[in-house]
């Protein structure tokens, strides 16, 4: 086929326009069926028609999930938040204000694998004007410096192994210690140590309900038992002492 054939995108079918294929591993994606997929996905061009397919169902099936997710708390202050549903132990990452239309990913606190924060120094070197309209170096050079405090969220989904966005709303934290710097690193904290808190808690819920029951007496009946998944004797159904 020639480079300006008709092409069809082999998702829905639909005649995709000169500017508008998607390239996959094994076919060729419209960018309406593109817009779709998660935000947090970038690995396109290595991906077939059937890995798309199957990511366009997951998401489909988001929507249900975003429908019954209900944010307990917020973090972040810039473009992107954190949004907890900490009683479903859910959470979501969306810049959208109006997010329960833009289908973010809503993951479990359980598919994080850790967090991190990274700051971006920008370096610009400053110039003078001579006297004939030349721009020169000064002796010794000197720059403007800018900061940008990024979170990365390590996660495990079939569709992405991480979340990065910036904390701070723009470029503005032109110095180290500043009132701005240390309020993005204070902010880029609070996200890292929330992650870190949720996902020990499950984790360690889950091996407090893997552990072995230990055999007790039942304060009601006198039995030796071994407490059911309420904690209650197996024989009378009394509450016991756990």
């Amino acid at each position: 086929m020639g480079l300006f054939d008709k092409k069809y995108c082999d998702i829905c079918g639909g005649k995709i326009g000169l500017l508008g294929n998607r390239k996959l591993d094994d076919g060729n994606l419209c960018k309406e069926c593109s817009k779709n997929l998660s935000p947090f996905f970038n690995e396109r061009r290595h991906s077939t028609v059937n890995d798309i397919k199957d990511q366009l169902d997951y998401r489909e099936a988001n929507k249900a999930e975003v429908s019954n997710f209900h944010p307990t708390k917020t973090l972040g202050a810039g473009s992107m938040k954190i949004l907890l549903d900490e009683d479903a132990g859910k959470f979501i990452v969306t810049s959208s204000r109006r997010w329960q239309d833009a289908n973010p990913d809503v993951m479990d606190f359980s598919q994080v694998t850790g967090c991190e924060t990274e700051i971006d120094e920008n370096k610009n070197e400053i110039k003078r004007k001579t006297t004939d309209g030349k721009e020169v170096s000064y002796t010794p050079p000197r720059y403007k410096y800018s900061y940008d405090f990024f979170v990365k969220i390590y996660v495990n989904s079939p569709w992405f192994d991480e979340i990065k966005f910036r904390v701070n709303s723009s470029s503005d934290i032109e110095r180290k210690g500043s009132v701005e710097y240390r309020e993005a690193e204070k902010i880029a904290s609070e996200i890292r140590s929330a992650l870190t808190k949720v996902r020990q808690t499950v984790r360690d819920d889950i091996a407090a309900a893997n552990a072995p029951k230990i055999a007790q007496n039942c304060p009601l009946c006198g039995a030796t038992t071994i407490p059911d998944e309420n904690g209650c004797c197996e024989f009378c159904g009394g509450a016991l002492n756990v």
